[in-house]
């Protein structure tokens, strides 16, 4: 079972038990964060797909770490002007570890109604 989710206005693609990289969130490391914005759910046989995302699904996950990413250098530059600036960036980002895909508990209840009105 795999999920496409929003974070951060990226997309991100996950499975349980995958480690990813997210931009920073506001979560202490150790905590448990919860992500709504599920755009497509599939698991194996059916695929969901949201307009714009699809409701009753939530994937869990547990942060990992905090930390910087890889130095990049900006550098601008102005021919014949002698106007040169060098700097540095680290992006942040935290290590989000995904626990869970499942169905809020609303969905489930209205299955578990649908199933007693059929019976």
């Amino acid at each position: 079972m795999y999920a496409i989710i929003e974070s951060c206005g990226k997309q991100y693609k996950v499975q349980e038990g995958d480690v990813i990289f997210f931009e920073k969130l506001d979560a202490e490391v150790g905590k448990e964060v919860s992500f709504d914005k599920v755009v497509l759910v599939s698991d194996g046989e059916k695929i969901e797909i949201g307009n714009p995302y699809v409701k009753g699904y939530k994937v869990a996950g547990e942060v990992v770490s905090h930390g910087k990413g890889k130095k990049i250098i900006v550098f601008k530059y102005k021919p014949k002007k002698n106007y040169r600036r060098k700097q540095g960036h680290r992006q942040p980002y935290t290590k989000v570890k995904i626990t869970s895909i499942n169905a809020k508990a609303a969905k489930k209840a209205t299955a578990k109604a649908d199933e007693k009105v059929e019976a």
